[in-house]
């Protein structure tokens, strides 16, 4: 994240589109406030290894400080969400219980964001826990927005984001040509590609208002600045016409 502020300082700014700053800690909130960002995001991980990695410090304290951190951004105008990351499980500990990550969750809406995500951080749910897991969320959380974020290591990420969309989630995470990844996770790959993802919602009959040739010509020009494949599919195959 290091050139961070350079992004932010070259991206225009029409009415109407808010950027969302990743941040990990205190020091990331007060940098991404000082770049103009207009919403932050900080993941609370579901393992005590995963969040030392990640992020240097326990489950306990890395709630700690996204309650310090969501109170700040309150006061500030900024516009707070958290995602509780690795909820699949977890490249060094394995399966993650549901029952934790519904704890999190709920010890994280204490903060009152504006929403909270599940994120599979290295790509193992099926469809079947995301159902079970947001349904319990539903129960635990009720009246909160909830987000959803999946990784495509092991090709599930656009059937979990089908099965999240059937179980009521509002939002999905998605990157275009399905670029992206987590340092701290071995094989980790990107998250689901954004046009792959916008083709499945529009044919399902969703409103997105979001422009899927666009999006498209732009997987395509970051494949060349890459100078590689990238997984995108829709990319290579192109749209299937409605008649």
């Amino acid at each position: 994240m290091a050139d961070a502020e350079a992004v932010m300082a070259g991206l225009p700014r029409p009415a109407g589109v808010s950027y969302i700053g990743l941040i990990l800690n205190r020091r990331g909130f007060d940098r991404a406030v000082a770049a103009g960002c207009h919403e932050v995001g900080m993941p609370v991980v579901c393992s005590e290894t995963f969040s030392r990695r990640n992020q240097g410090m326990s489950i306990d304290e890395s709630i700690d400080e996204w309650l310090q951190i969501a109170r700040a951004a309150h006061a500030a105008g900024i516009k707070p969400n958290v995602t509780v990351s690795a909820a699949f499980g977890c490249p060094f500990e394995g399966e993650v219980d549901p029952a934790r990550v519904i704890d999190i969750a709920r010890r994280c809406a204490e903060g009152e964001p504006i929403e909270v995500a599940i994120a599979d951080t290295i790509g193992v749910g099926v469809p079947s826990q995301v159902t079970d897991l947001v349904g319990r969320l539903r129960d635990a959380l009720p009246g909160m927005p909830l987000r959803a974020h999946f990784h495509n290591t092991r090709n599930t990420g656009i059937a979990n984001a089908y099965a999240a969309v059937a179980a009521g989630v509002e939002s999905l995470d998605a990157s275009v040509g399905g670029v992206g990844g987590c340092p701290f996770a071995p094989a980790a790959t990107g998250n689901i590609p954004t046009e792959d993802l916008l083709y499945m919602l529009d044919r399902m009959g969703f409103e997105t208002g979001a422009s899927i040739d666009e999006l498209i010509e732009t997987g395509k020009w970051l494949q060349d600045q890459i100078g590689r494949p990238i997984p995108g599919m829709l990319m290579k195959s192109g749209v299937f016409p409605r008649i």
